[in-house]
């Protein structure tokens, strides 16, 4: 029984891959204010890529398109309040696919994938206790300051992108060997050659799914998670479960609506105030 189901899941994959057809490149895209042409054959190639890639991984593009309502109803106005063009959102979706949860195998972690010693620099806590890195408005808020001061260095959001995956040391350094102004122009590590290409193509598919294949309709996307209280607290939380249980969930349900939180205690050894969030149970969308 199980060969013949397997069969199946594959014939329909085929019939899934035959019928959809990644979108032509444009003759140009605007991102973050700025036109991005492809009138050269290796910007063209690059683009056509990661097209097609967004296109034909279909469980990842999907499963972005269900989490965006969700993520970007809290990132944008973040975005817009520390004035980056928010068409950086898309800069989030390549790092962590919209999972607040996600750890690459370098340890960098969140939806903005700060390694450990980033977070710290831009005003993160992170330990083994608390870990800000998944809390989405400070790590949004750190993810601004990153790329504001890397603006700055720049001047162009396409270098923004490199420097964020590659370090603005590096793009720097490989502008100056080159003789470019802009990192699209350079010849880099393939991973930070497509990033730009990556976050070009998010823009894309996220304004328009259907080109993509795709049909995500509003209802069937994940909703935003609802609030009942905001708990403002000052001292150690000995028993995270005990708290949960005072407030009326489940562990799993506070866990769940504080990433940050990563064991089942609050140390506050920072002596700091945090707000913990207590959520709404609601039905599906």
């Amino acid at each position: 029984m199980k060969k013949y189901l397997f069969a199946l899941v594959v014939l329909l994959s085929a019939c899934l891959t035959l019928e959809a057809q990644p979108p032509r490149v444009p003759e140009s895209i605007v991102f973050a204010g700025e036109t991005i042409r492809f009138d050269r054959s290796d910007l063209y190639e690059r683009m056509d890529r990661e097209l097609l890639t967004f296109t034909y991984m279909h469980t990842t593009s999907i499963l972005m398109l269900k989490r965006s309502d969700r993520i970007f109803k809290i990132v944008v106005p973040i975005l817009r309040r520390y004035g980056v063009p928010e068409d950086l959102k898309y800069l989030m979706v390549i790092e962590s696919n919209l999972d607040p949860q996600a750890v690459s195998p370098a340890g960098a972690a969140g939806l903005w994938q700060f390694m450990s010693a980033a977070g710290k620099e831009y005003g993160l806590e992170v330990n083994s206790n608390v870990d800000e890195r998944y809390h989405i408005e400070k790590a949004t808020i750190a993810a601004c300051r990153y790329l504001k001061r890397s603006y700055a260095r720049f001047g162009d959001w396409m270098s923004v992108a490199a420097s964020y995956n590659a370090g603005p040391a590096a793009i720097a350094s490989r502008m100056d060997a080159q003789q470019e102004k802009k990192a699209a122009d350079l010849w880099l590590l393939n991973e930070t050659s497509r990033y730009m290409f990556r976050m070009l193509a998010a823009k894309m598919m996220f304004e328009d799914p259907t080109a993509f294949g795709f049909n995500v309709p509003e209802e069937d996307r994940y909703p935003v998670m609802q609030v009942k209280e905001v708990v403002d607290v000052s001292e150690p939380i000995p028993d995270l479960v005990a708290f949960a249980k005072e407030h009326g969930v489940s562990y799993a349900q506070l866990r769940r609506a504080n990433l940050w939180l990563r064991e089942s205690k609050l140390n506050n050894n920072s002596h700091r105030s945090y707000e913990i969030i207590i959520p709404k149970e609601t039905g599906c969308p």
